[in-house]
């Protein structure tokens, strides 16, 4: 199932997408305080809810997606919880131990919206990466590795917008007390809906695509973390994409008060993996 939020004559309903379109659920659910807890709700209450939400996807009223807005699935999450360092672009590099960093939950967008650079020149780059996201169903702790599914709801996009020091490294890089650059308001993209973990049987198998006014720049599969290969600068009136595959698409805007130009593609640094960029700044001879 492929539960959204979505906006329709002024008020974020609860909603699943069908091959019809998108199937307004709020008679079946209970409607929070905030539309957050509107699906944290039906995230807690699923297994009860299921039934009468297959029901109405199938037979209900369904409206075309092009006629409503998509909201971020989860507006405001109680955390935002990030992998360090667990996608390895080649074989050869030795694995580092396991580090995470919290991202703000303040700064989630949805599809349509916006990410707005900070007018702030310290971060030399703005960067994209284009990741899928782990939906858990609370409260999830000392979860052991073999029962890692049990703590698994479902799955989602996000691109992790993260300002960059010279070369990639995220900043500040020093010293090591967080990861502001991480965390600016809008820099959580998340979206377009969540997808049960039951359609999924495999994460380790989807195809996570992102686009940069039309250009591809990342094009992998595997669970959480992003090709760093595809890396490249988000700067003022660009249009993004991101699409995950059983999950969905959506688009963003980039807007940058300053406008101020990088290179445009992918990014080609010293630090870069690319292997245009291994030819070109560390030849074998």
């Amino acid at each position: 199932m492929k539960l959204a939020l979505f906006e329709s004559a002024g008020a974020i309903r609860p909603g699943v997408i069908t091959e019809r379109g998108i199937v307004d659920v709020s008679s079946a659910v209970q409607a929070g305080y905030t539309p957050q807890l509107t699906m944290q709700g039906i995230i807690d209450r699923f297994d009860a809810l299921r039934p009468a939400l297959e029901r109405l996807a199938a037979v209900a009223d369904a409206l075309p997606l092009e006629a409503v807005r998509l909201k971020a699935p989860l507006p405001r999450p109680g955390k935002i919880l990030a992998c360090i360092a667990n996608y390895w672009e080649h074989a050869q590099r030795e694995a580092r131990p396991l580090n995470m960093f919290m991202k703000n939950p303040d700064a989630v967008i949805g599809p349509g919206d916006t990410i707005e650079l900070p007018e702030y020149t310290v971060p030399w780059m703005f960067m994209h990466e284009a990741e899928l996201a782990i939906v858990i169903k609370g409260p999830a702790k000392r979860v052991k590795a073999e029962n890692w599914r049990s703590a698994v709801f479902g799955y989602t996009a996000m691109i992790d917008v993260s300002a960059r020091e010279q070369g990639r490294k995220t900043w500040p890089a020093t010293p090591l007390t967080s990861w502001l650059g991480k965390s600016f308001d809008t820099f959580a993209p998340l979206g377009p809906c969540i997808t049960t973990a039951d359609e999924i049987p495999d994460p380790n198998d989807l195809i996570v695509r992102f686009w940069n006014d039309g250009q591809l720049r990342h094009n992998y599969n595997i669970a959480c973390g992003t090709n760093h290969e595809g890396l490249g600068a988000l700067q003022d009136g660009e249009t993004v994409e991101i699409e995950i595959e059983k999950i969905g698409r959506m688009q963003l805007k980039v807007r940058d008060l300053l406008r101020r130009t990088w290179e445009r593609g992918i990014y080609m640094g010293i630090d870069s993996t690319h292997p245009e960029a291994v030819k070109r700044y560390r030849p074998k001879a």
